[in-house]
């Protein structure tokens, strides 16, 4: 632990030196690089020397237990040793939990899909009450939420709906909310007060860049329609919404909530890239996935994940044996002890199989 930890100090000094080069800072997309690994590396720097202190006052406060004459003031001493030892230990942890390879993906942004399962309308419903939950987390955050598609029903609910979140960290707070979401409450529509059973499956799709998937045009179908469903002026008149198919891979995409037909098919375009993307990582995965798996779930899209018991205003999370009862604020986007507890669980699982 320690040779890594001094080999990245040295690199800490090495980026320090280099982000004040009048050459770097002449390439936006270098210098870009080099301050996201500082920022990185400085938090760790930071724990180091927060640790050297501490040992530093616990050998002056052991010489103290061993040489004070005065035996009030050993026993203060003494006191005062223990609470170090167990500041030393804490800190002692934390940097092994900051030496833990960053995961490369946590820094994307996403596209989150959200999809009504069983349930009819009340599955629909609840897919909202998920999309409201999300954006007003990502509001508390400060990220940037961009619709892609949707399709409502009458009554308020999402049949679906496919949005973008960019800002700091998005995939590392949000990437274990991929699998299914079961609420039990009693609908709106529900006149005998009876509690149903509903489903929601939510997948979370890391955004690639255009560099990072090389999609070749002869190997899509893109084809132009009328937008379907309720809508304003220019809806059903115009061949705006736009339907991609990668034909080697099966997947379909389809916009429609731009009145643009280019709009609607560079919105299509970045959903395709990140299908494409989490396939490509899918490959990948094996290298990594039973770690994954054994912290909060393989992120597939068929795993029951979540139960939201509204009559208990309980939420149980049912990978790492987690329930809080505060459902009614979770449901308004105090969500981040629930999104701390699943990375937490992550790292710790991650720390677990590096050290064996």
């Amino acid at each position: 632990m320690n040779e890594r930890l001094d080999s990245l100090i040295a690199r800490f000094k090495e980026v320090d030196l280099l982000i004040q080069d009048p050459d770097v800072t002449k390439d936006p997309k270098k210098y870009r690089d080099l301050m996201r690994e500082h920022s990185q590396l400085s938090e760790l720097v930071e724990a180091s020397r927060e640790r050297d202190s501490l040992a530093a006052q616990l050998a002056d406060t052991e010489a103290l237990v061993q040489n004070e004459k005065d035996p009030d003031m050993r026993e203060l001493a003494k006191e005062e040793f223990a609470e170090l030892e167990q500041k030393l230990a804490d800190a002692d942890e934390r940097i092994k939990f900051l030496l833990i390879p960053k995961d490369p993906l946590d820094e994307k942004n996403i596209i989150m899909e959200i999809r009504g399962g069983a349930g009819g309308d009340e599955a629909a419903l609840f897919a909202a009450d998920l999309y409201r939950m999300y954006s007003r987390f990502a509001e508390n955050k400060g990220w940037k939420i961009e619709i892609m598609s949707s399709s409502e029903t009458e009554l308020g609910g999402l049949k679906e709906i496919v949005f973008s979140i960019n800002g700091k960290n998005v995939y590392e707070n949000l990437r274990y909310e991929s699998g299914v979401h079961r609420v039990q409450r009693v609908p709106a529509t529900e006149a005998s007060g009876r509690i149903h059973t509903s489903t929601v499956t939510v997948a979370v799709l890391p955004e690639a860049e255009e560099t990072e998937i090389d999609i070749k045009q002869d190997d899509l179908r893109i084809d132009v329609m009328r937008a379907g469903g309720p809508g304003g002026q220019c809806v059903n008149t115009t061949d705006s919404a736009v339907r991609i198919t990668h034909m080697p891979s099966g997947i379909v995409v389809h916009c429609q909530d731009e009145k643009s037909q280019i709009k609607n098919k560079a919105k299509a375009m970045r959903i395709l890239r990140a299908r494409l993307y989490e396939m490509e990582d899918e490959k990948n995965r094996a290298e990594r996935a039973e770690a994954r798996r054994s912290q909060v779930g393989s992120g597939d899209r068929s795993e029951r994940i979540r139960t939201y018991n509204f009559p208990q205003n309980r939420l149980t999370d049912h990978r790492i044996n987690l329930t809080l009862y505060k459902l009614d604020l979770i449901m308004q986007g105090d969500t981040a002890e629930l999104f701390d507890a699943l990375k937490l669980t992550a790292r710790e699982e991650l720390l677990k199989a590096t050290a064996s």
